[in-house]
């Protein structure tokens, strides 16, 4: 039976989330991080450019408010905790910034960086211990990271939208990183399209809800727990598709 992994959506975006994704007890815990006016934001909600608003949907909020800083983030984080960093916005600059500060709060402790905005991550391939994560929302861009993964670009795992993903394309991704992760998985119709997706490796499952989240973790095979201390990421120094 194939793995599948806990991924608490936007869980690290409020201290409270945190705490109460990692009393689920959830393998990955996901952080949206954004820079303004010098600092590192973990928030979802964008920015109306001049206009002293953020924003997403529904949901509108005062820009003056002080939003949670990634420092206060690492530094609130249970012994133990995995964190994907999602990388919002399209300045590479956003990447080296993080991973300055993931050496300052963090050395060493395995964490997830992913982005749309591939550029980004060019500031991880260095570090040994942060597993880049390649993402992709539309064709276009699953297009394209299909290209770079053929030509042997050094990344670990992907995240792709579900909508695009089939068997065939999960397993073709499979053949170049450990760990393919998708969103969003959100009811049960979505989880069982993910578990026919794992027939070809191990799949991420990204997802908001909490009952989704602990099948997963109920659903785990032979007890194995699945965590990523011991559902090892493929190190760079390893083939592709090995674990």
């Amino acid at each position: 039976m194939a793995t599948l992994l806990a991924v608490a959506h936007r869980a690290g975006n409020s201290l409270q989330r945190l705490d109460a994704a990692v009393d689920l007890g959830v393998d990955v815990i996901e952080a949206d991080v954004h820079a303004r006016h010098g600092r590192l934001e973990v928030r979802h909600l964008k920015t109306m450019g001049p206009l002293p608003w953020l924003w997403d949907r529904w949901e509108l909020a005062s820009a003056t408010t002080r939003q949670l800083g990634l420092d206060e983030l690492l530094l609130a984080a249970h012994h133990g905790t995995t964190f994907m960093l999602d990388l919002k916005g399209r300045r590479a600059h956003v990447g080296r910034q993080v991973a300055e500060m993931l050496h300052g709060y963090a050395p060493e402790r395995p964490v997830l960086v992913c982005s749309r905005y591939w550029p980004s991550l060019a500031a991880f391939e260095p570090v040994p211990w942060v597993r880049t994560v390649l993402s992709a929302r539309n064709r276009l861009e699953l297009a394209l990271l299909r290209r770079r993964l053929i030509r042997g670009a050094p990344h670990d795992a992907v995240s792709v939208h579900r909508s695009l993903l089939t068997p065939q394309i999960t397993a073709d991704l499979h053949r170049h990183v450990a760990l393919v992760m998708t969103w969003p998985v959100n009811g049960t119709p979505a989880l069982e399209q993910v578990r026919r997706l794992s027939a070809s490796g191990p799949i991420g499952v990204i997802s908001d809800r909490d009952d989704v989240l602990r099948r997963v973790l109920a659903e785990r095979s032979h007890g194995a727990d699945g965590t990523l201390r011991n559902h090892k990421i493929t190190d760079r120094r390893r083939p592709p598709g090995t674990l």
